[in-house]
């Protein structure tokens, strides 16, 4: 079930991109998919900081670094909605490489390896997606 809500989660993202390169130019529709696309962003950035709080409460960790990190990629994920998408899109597509590489070094300490695949798949297509969005305008 985890995989394919993963991947319905892109179904945001996809969308997002196409309408980007369809809709005409302007300050309606073509406006409004671009906001959408990096609020949904916003909110995925947001999802995989959490997922650190959470494992750090879990695990009644003591240590900073989880509780910090689970912020981090919230304000990157927030602050980048009030610049243009051409530009907030692209920030936003690097803080989801960004996240996928601290992924990278903790998830095999937690015994979740096996979602890395998974993880990769979902930062690629979701980043691709915010790139060629930026791309559109």
């Amino acid at each position: 079930m985890a995989v394919r809500l993963a991947y319905a989660g892109l179904t945001p993202f996809v969308l997002g991109a196409l309408l980007a390169w369809l809709l005409p130019p302007g300050p309606d529709e073509h406006t409004f998919a671009m906001l959408g696309l990096s609020a949904y962003a916003g909110v995925v950035l947001a999802f995989l900081g959490a997922v650190y709080w959470g494992q750090a409460l879990a695990a009644r960790s003591a240590q900073a670094f989880p509780y910090v990190w689970a912020v981090v990629p919230a304000i990157l994920g927030a602050t980048v909605q009030l610049m243009p998408p051409y530009a907030g899109l692209v920030l936003q597509g690097l803080g989801l490489i960004g996240c996928y590489v601290v992924d990278r070094q903790h998830y095999p300490r937690w015994g979740a390896q096996a979602w890395l695949t998974l993880r990769f798949r979902c930062t690629l297509i979701a980043s691709l997606c915010c790139f060629l969005a930026a791309a559109a305008n």
